[in-house]
């Protein structure tokens, strides 16, 4: 298993170089699509989206931890409106962080955002609004449907 400090060594030097070389807007867009591609293979390679919404969640959860990317938890789903909160604990971005003060799971924005697409079939944008890097004890993420 790999201890989570070199992958972190990866992910926040290639942020620091990805924002020093494009700029920081730059950097969390390219983080927001490789989150997006990645989520797109794990939820054709991992996943069944036939399953009902308990199952399919519940899938999510069992993969996300087997995985070691994160404990998921839905906090409120409208099945009439789309929109979902859902929270990752423990999770191998910034669980732990120090305060930077600002959110730095754009890569999660991007996996989760794509999740939600490929079982609904709905565009989804997925937004962090709670962090470990501000201050939360949980990574907090907003999904909408795109209109």
């Amino acid at each position: 298993e790999l201890p989570v400090a070199v992958y972190r060594l990866l992910e926040y030097s290639l942020r620091e170089e990805l924002a020093e070389q494009f700029g920081k807007e730059e950097q969390i867009r390219l983080f927001r699509n490789a989150g997006f591609r990645a989520g797109t293979y794990f939820a054709r390679k991992y996943l069944d989206s036939s399953l009902e919404l308990s199952e399919f969640t519940a899938q999510l959860q069992r993969k996300l931890e087997e995985f070691k990317i994160g404990v998921l938890r839905i906090e409120k789903f409208d099945e009439d409106t789309g929109r979902a909160v859902l929270t990752v604990s423990e999770d191998a971005d910034c669980s732990g962080l120090p305060l930077l003060g600002e959110t730095v799971c754009n890569y999660d924005e991007g996996f989760l955002s794509v999740i939600l697409t490929s079982y609904t079939g709905k565009s989804y944008t997925a937004t962090e609004v709670n962090c470990w890097a501000t201050g939360d004890r949980v990574c907090r993420f907003r999904a909408d449907i795109d209109e």
